[in-house]
């Protein structure tokens, strides 16, 4: 699903226009971005977390040239379902 297949379901599901559906994904981007940009967490009850990892910096090989590279320390973004999500996901699947 791509952002427009999102925003259109949206829409459809809240019984509101394209546009108002839109202007609430974006708000929901944003907002998420600029907590994670400030270092908090955003916590979703049952869908997820979003936080922010710190990665430090390594040496790698560049698989091309197969010299080293240093690649620098980041921050990187990530999300971690929550239990209601995963069990959606997981549903109808058979356990081994």
């Amino acid at each position: 699903m791509n952002k427009t297949e999102l925003v259109d379901a949206m829409a459809q599901d809240a019984g509101i226009t394209r546009t108002q559906a839109k202007a609430a994904l974006d708000s929901f981007t944003q907002n998420v971005t600029n907590a994670l940009k400030g270092g908090g967490r955003v916590s979703l009850v049952g869908f997820g977390s979003f936080s922010t990892s710190e990665r430090s910096a390594r040496e790698g090989i560049n698989p091309q040239t197969k010299k080293k590279i240093n690649i620098p320390a980041k921050t990187v973004a990530k999300f971690k379902a929550g239990a209601e999500l995963s069990d959606a996901v997981n549903s109808g699947k058979k356990k081994k």
